[in-house]
């Protein structure tokens, strides 16, 4: 078999363990695509409840009531024990904490898909690894058929070597006996 025959066989097995996998999604934009008129929102709103501006301003709006309704600076809507004040909280409350409810409720599903993903990452970590082990272990193969090829051939150089010292040193002898007889010409066989 020729060299560049056997640099042939060697390139197409390397091609043969090239693989494809899928692509990695963005899960973020995925997530964002599904998302609806309502569920933006109750995002919008638990990003607002959940800020210190918004904590500040109902504060404010607490203490004007009630500073409102205690020195009677315009009419007397709500007594001190603040029961409409009351209903009102209450009420804010009920909307907010349901809207809060359904934005957790969504980034729950976002973890959920989060960890799926990461889970499809891990596995397809994992057969990358295993192609590149793969591959390693026929690039190893590959290079033991180089190493004993080399090897066989650096035997045969260092046979033909020996057997060239021979002819050598037998065609010394025979021109350092004088003979009146012709010289017999010896020849290298070919190997």
């Amino acid at each position: 078999m020729s060299i560049a025959r056997e640099i042939e066989d060697i390139a197409r097995d390397l091609i043969k363990h090239q693989h494809d996998h899928p692509p990695v999604r963005d899960l973020n934009r995925d997530v964002e695509r599904r998302l609806g008129f309502a569920d933006r929102v109750a995002d919008d709103f638990s990003r607002l409840v959940g800020s210190w501006p918004f904590v500040l301003a109902q504060l404010g709006i607490i203490l004007v009531w009630i500073l409102l309704n205690a020195l009677k600076l315009l009419s007397h809507w709500d007594p001190y024990p603040f029961a409409f004040l009351n209903v009102v909280v209450g009420i804010e409350i009920a909307i907010w904490v349901s809207l809060i409810l359904m934005s957790l409720n969504r980034m729950a599903d976002r973890d959920r898909l989060r960890a799926q993903q990461e889970y499809e990452l891990n596995v397809k970590a994992e057969e990358e690894l295993k192609a590149l082990m793969n591959h390693l272990m026929h690039q190893d193969e590959i290079l033991l058929q180089i190493v004993n090829r080399l090897d066989r051939g650096d035997r045969e150089m260092k046979r033909l070597a020996r057997r060239l010292e021979e002819v050598l040193e037998a065609n010394k002898e025979v021109a350092k006996t004088p003979s009146s007889e012709p010289r017999p010409q010896i020849t290298v066989p070919a190997p």
